[in-house]
């Protein structure tokens, strides 16, 4: 079990759609409408991914200079997230059970992106997080047949983050900006795209890219679809090197947790 204080965490270890024509933006009641209805479903998600577990296929590749495949690692693990409020704190407690792990090849001394917790990146509209953003309306586009609103976002600068680069034992709060498309009528996330724009050459960085996709899951004892995570790429390049994760997350199931008390007689 992993626990950490910033949602989302990638750690680096360091070595040496179409084109789609856009209708005008809303209104501004409609678009706060839109984000109100955004961040009810987030807070509405939390709980609910809370109660799910899932078969999470990571592909970890590291590229070479001029773009081919240097390495690649693929892992699936049984994967399940926590996401709690105490004392009005947001915190993710994040649990990976190795079901196939690939055994990388010995020779090779390669460093790999581990990236955790992205599967998360709706929370950058959960009420937690969402002062710490501005918002603008982008207009609606037409993604898999489906009309939806796109809303640009860009973190204020010293507000919290619910991103995170652990690098060298520090960790380094993410300016994230990006877009969400979301589902004008119910307020469902369907994509996030997000990245950092300034910043990252103080670290040694170049660049920084996520973005994660998003899909109805249904079950049997359930009349409602939840919208849940369904992949999650991470790209992150410095001036020598360049890493890709992606992941993908099948088999959603229910869990639940119940106790037993005995009571012996004496």
């Amino acid at each position: 079990m992993m626990s950490r204080r910033h949602i989302l965490d990638c750690l680096a270890a360091l070595a040496g759609v179409c084109a789609f024509a856009s209708a005008a933006p809303a209104s501004g009641n409609d678009v706060q409408n839109l984000l109100v209805r955004t961040s009810q479903q987030v807070s509405s998600l939390v709980d609910q991914f809370s109660e799910v577990k899932c078969t999470e296929q990571v592909t970890q590749e590291k590229f070479k200079k001029d773009g081919k495949t240097e390495f690649k690692e693929e892992s699936s693990f049984d994967y399940l997230v926590i996401l709690t409020n105490a004392g009005g704190e947001l915190s993710l407690d994040e649990s990976r059970l190795p079901v196939h792990v690939a055994q990388p090849d010995k020779k090779k001394s390669t460093s790999l992106l581990v990236s955790n917790g992205f599967a998360t990146l709706f929370l950058v509209f959960h009420p937690y997080y969402a002062d710490s953003f501005e918002f603008t309306d982008l207009g609606a586009e037409d993604l898999n047949g489906h009309q939806l609103e796109r809303i640009k976002f860009q973190h204020v600068r010293n507000m919290r983050s619910p991103a995170a680069l652990a690098l060298r034992g520090r960790e380094f709060p993410l300016e994230l900006s990006g877009t969400a498309w979301i589902d004008p009528q119910t307020g469902n996330l369907a994509k996030i795209v997000a990245g950092v724009e300034q910043g990252l050459e103080d670290i040694g960085m170049k660049s920084f890219r996520s973005e994660v996709s998003f899909a109805p899951v249904s079950f049997r004892d359930v009349k409602q679809a939840y919208w849940f995570p369904q992949a999650a790429t991470v790209e992150v390049e410095t001036p020598r090197q360049h890493w890709r994760n992606r992941h993908r997350f099948t088999d959603y199931k229910r869990f639940s947790v119940s106790t037993e008390e005995k009571v012996v007689e004496k």
